[in-house]
């Protein structure tokens, strides 16, 4: 299936992460691991396909923000993957809806929109092959998170 727009396919990524948090909130616990690993991987297509480019043209200062903010979610996501009780979980995950909140927000007003255009076609090509059925290698981790 044809992505329709790279910007779209992104935000619909954030809205199904969303939900999955939501869905571990509302009782669902299988539902969080699989939010964590999407957003991990969301994660790694952000810092590996787009930021260079959105960097490249000029939009340093919002990607070094979305830099900052991947390595907090990651803290957040680490102490997640650690197996927390319930009650340290809901906690956790209080707190990774409200640096997404407010994360999304910014991606969607300020660099989605500009994707179209600095994205080289080769690389829209790669990620949205990557989108499709794409695995993040396992031993990555964020830019912000690296020791």
């Amino acid at each position: 299936m044809e992505i329709e727009s790279l910007a779209m396919a992104l935000e619909r990524e954030h809205h199904e992460i969303d939900a999955g948090i939501e869905a571990f909130m509302d009782g669902t616990r299988d539902a969080l691991a699989g939010a964590v690993r999407a957003l991990r991987r969301h994660i790694y297509l952000e810092e590996e396909f787009l930021f260079p480019a959105l960097h490249a043209a000029g939009l340093t200062a919002p990607v070094l923000v979305m830099l900052r903010e991947h390595g907090q979610m990651w803290a957040t996501l680490d102490a997640l993957d650690a197996d927390p009780d319930d009650g340290a979980a809901y906690t956790l995950c209080r707190r990774l809806t409200v640096q997404l909140l407010h994360h999304n927000l910014k991606e969607e007003k300020v660099l989605y929109p500009e994707l179209e255009r600095v994205v080289p076609e080769p690389r829209a090509e790669r990620l949205r092959a990557f989108l499709e059925s794409g695995e993040m290698p396992a031993d990555w981790v964020c830019v912000r998170a690296r020791a």
